[in-house]
């Protein structure tokens, strides 16, 4: 009785190896990416600190002008910590960083981060929108075009993919507002109404912009990408096995082929997010939108190297936390991704 006692207890144990390996993979894959995630972040900090210290000039009269005194600039000095050496002033000012404090402006005296947050939901509403477009459109228009590979829609379609990807943001912008909003008056060709004091006022006023940001990029590279993974995926044997047991077109596609072929399409669009960003400067000056954006173009004129400093940082910061969260996002996709990286 005993030893059969301890039989029943060591079969689920000796069930476990596999599990155990799961767990070993998982922490390991958490631990390489805790690595990678400090390594690029102390590189990205490295970049915006010297932004300020590689431009040509001395700082002091960039902020003040060439009309400033010796004490006014020796003030700038010493506020800036540009009187102490390279290594000195990066210590002091990562951890004026980690402490939140990213300085603030030499004119207005507002803080960085302030400055940051009052233009934040501004860009995050035209990326989401601009990404949520561009995924509704591509997926669709994708599937159906690797269904009919070769076919009168794939050939318009990839045309027209290939059009909009070849196309500048500005050229697109400037196209829409001078169809959309001179000619038919259909939508505002600048402004910006947040979505607290209007729904129909704010998706008017991010209709253009974010329907430009989509089309200028990340609409027509969804779409290509995914024609072609879905293309490939057709092709296996187990979609073959599917078609044979008798199984819809429609319930092919978007049960067995879509999944194994989104791996690709959720790491582009993490990329994109990126480009996105850059891609506000350009929308939000052409469309007056108070972003992030528009935050950085205007402190370049303005000479607040300041800001720029820290709105490059915060955005910096921004796309590596996206590109990890897509790291992370890959083994529910796919679990081969996960077996292979284990």
């Amino acid at each position: 009785m005993i030893t059969s006692g301890v039989s029943a207890v060591a079969v689920p144990l000796s069930s476990n190896p596999r599990r155990a390996r799961r767990t070993r993979r998982g922490r390991g894959r958490a631990r390489r990416t805790a690595v990678h995630l400090v390594v690029v972040l102390v590189l990205v900090s490295i970049g915006s600190f010297l932004m300020l210290d590689r431009l040509p000039g001395d700082p002091a009269y960039a902020l003040l002008g060439d009309t400033a005194t010796p004490e006014q600039v020796a003030m700038v000095h010493r506020d800036l910590h540009l009187d102490r050496a390279l290594p000195v002033r990066y210590a002091l000012w990562l951890g004026d960083v980690l402490r939140g404090d990213f300085g603030q402006s030499y004119r207005t005296g507002q803080s960085t981060w302030e400055a940051v947050t009052e233009r934040l939901p501004t860009t995050f509403e035209l990326i989401v929108v601009s990404q949520v477009f561009s995924l509704l459109v591509a997926i669709p228009l994708a599937v159906w075009a690797s269904h009919r590979r070769g076919g009168l829609f794939d050939r318009i379609s990839g045309t027209v993919a290939f059009v909009f990807i070849s196309a500048p943001t500005f050229v697109l912008g400037v196209v829409f507002v001078l169809a959309l909003a001179v000619r038919w008056h259909l939508l505002p060709a600048s402004g910006w109404e947040s979505l607290s004091s209007s729904v129909t006022g704010n998706l008017r006023s991010i209709a253009l912009p974010s329907a430009t940001l989509a089309l200028a990029g990340p609409l027509p590279t969804y779409f290509r990408l995914l024609r072609s993974d879905m293309i490939d995926t057709l092709q296996q044997d187990y979609i073959e096995m599917a078609q044979a047991k008798g199984l819809s077109a429609r319930y092919i596609l978007w049960r067995h082929a879509l999944r194994p072929s989104s791996v690709s399409l959720v790491t582009i669009a993490g990329v994109q997010v990126g480009r996105m960003l850059g891609g506000a400067v350009i929308v939000e000056t052409l469309f007056a939108l108070p972003g992030l954006g528009r935050l950085i173009t205007t402190s370049i004129s303005s000479r607040e190297l300041v800001v720029l400093q820290g709105g490059v940082l915060l955005i910096a910061v921004t796309c590596v936390a996206i590109n990890v969260l897509v790291d992370l996002v890959y083994p529910l996709l796919d679990p081969r991704v996960r077996d292979d990286h284990g």
